[in-house]
């Protein structure tokens, strides 16, 4: 039976950008010479999402999460089709959160009241950086005074605004990224998502890496700007309710996101987006074909875009379950963990509440501010003593 009440949330991947950064391993394209394409995989994405409705069931829906890749390259009319349809396949949550991603050059910017029209109320805007040197070195097609143009429209235009940035580059240092989060925090958003440089396999930064041209932070350094992220955003009145992700209160946080980290359900539509939908009792991981083209050939054939659908056993819902879940500050119910034996008698977990990694509480697993510190090694930690 499905629970027609639960929660669901949608995720939507548009693949193209127009340049592809250095640090990115996620799946995109460029955009450039694929109009036709762009089109196809607009009507593709709409079948998918009926094909979805018909295993789904009737849901309330929470969030529409429209990311990439870069989805603010698409005509904002294709982002209402999409809109439109999820809100009429699915029951609309009364507070149903509509994001997009978004770059912040001036010629996105001037779409910005479309995507509006369009039943877009949160952006989520990629600045990465407020200096031109650390945008250059980036990658990024964007300098430091067009992302604070397109800031200060976002906050105009939009009823909710996210800011995403990265730190840990090469060279910064904790005084220079205080300032630079002093300086987002001005431009007015009630969401800012600062994200560790991290140096994915396979991407130019990784190939830099390994050639000694490119030489990020030490551990230490890390996590003094770690610690400095957090010390300057709850000065400001933001909580850090997930790792990377600090709001101004409840109301801000990003619904879409909270969908992943409580494990709830979400379809995933476009090119290589995953999704989690539990059927008949059984939580099943779904992954789209990765290719543009080769997507949009399995919506023609099969009316859906999966390349895969694996069933998850209980063991590795679990563990999905704790490896999101320790990601916020809630934490997650030990209720959701018994397959994997974790109980705060579970001689790993006390051991670890009694290290001050984990929160002294009976109904649920959450880390400390130390904990946060080391939660990779500690979520392994965890799945190991509960496999």
């Amino acid at each position: 039976m499905i629970d027609a009440g639960a929660p669901l949330g949608i995720y939507v991947h548009w693949p193209y950008c127009a340049r592809i950064c250095p640090y990115c391993d996620f799946n995109v394209f460029k955009a450039a010479g694929r109009d036709a394409e762009q089109r196809a995989l607009k009507d593709a994405i709409l079948a998918d999402l009926r094909s979805q409705r018909a295993l789904t069931g009737p849901r309330d829906l929470v969030s529409v999460f429209l990311g990439g890749g870069t989805p603010s390259l698409m005509d904002p009319d294709w982002a209402g089709e999409i809109v439109a349809a999820c809100k009429t396949l699915w029951s609309p949550a009364a507070d149903l959160e509509v994001t997009l991603e978004a770059n912040p050059t001036d010629a996105e910017a001037d779409r910005f009241a479309g995507f509006a029209s369009a039943g877009v109320q949160r952006l989520s805007l990629g600045l990465q950086a407020l200096d031109d040197a650390s945008l250059k070195m980036l990658g990024r097609n964007h300098d430091a005074a067009e992302a604070v143009r397109a800031a200060e429209m976002a906050a105009r235009t939009y009823p909710r605004l996210s800011l995403d940035l990265i730190y840990a580059r090469p060279g910064q240092t904790p005084d220079a990224w205080a300032a630079e989060l002093a300086q987002a925090i001005a431009l007015g958003a009630e969401h800012l998502s600062p994200y560790q440089l991290t140096i994915e396999a396979g991407t130019a930064f990784d190939r830099a890496v390994r050639r000694g041209t490119l030489v990020p932070p030490g551990e230490d350094l890390a996590a003094e700007l770690f610690e400095t992220t957090q010390a300057v955003l709850t000065g400001a009145g933001f909580d850090a309710y997930e790792v990377s992700n600090h709001a101004r209160g409840p109301a801000a946080r990003s619904r879409h996101n909270l969908v992943y980290w409580r494990g709830h359900d979400y379809v995933g539509a476009g090119p290589g987006a995953h999704g989690r939908l539990t059927l008949d009792g059984a939580r099943h991981a779904t992954h789209a074909a990765a290719r543009p083209a080769d997507y949009i050939a399995r919506v023609r054939e099969t009316g859906q875009g999966f390349a895969a659908d694996e069933i998850l056993s209980p063991g590795e819902a679990a563990e999905e379950r704790l490896l999101a879940g320790l990601r916020i500050a809630d934490g997650v119910a030990f209720a959701d963990l018994g397959v994997l034996g974790l109980s705060p008698s579970h001689p790993e977990v006390a051991e670890l509440t009694a290290a001050g990694l984990l929160a002294p509480d009976p109904d649920r697993l959450r880390a400390t501010a130390a904990g946060r510190l080391v939660l990779n090694w500690l979520t392994s930690r965890l799945a190991l003593a509960g496999s």
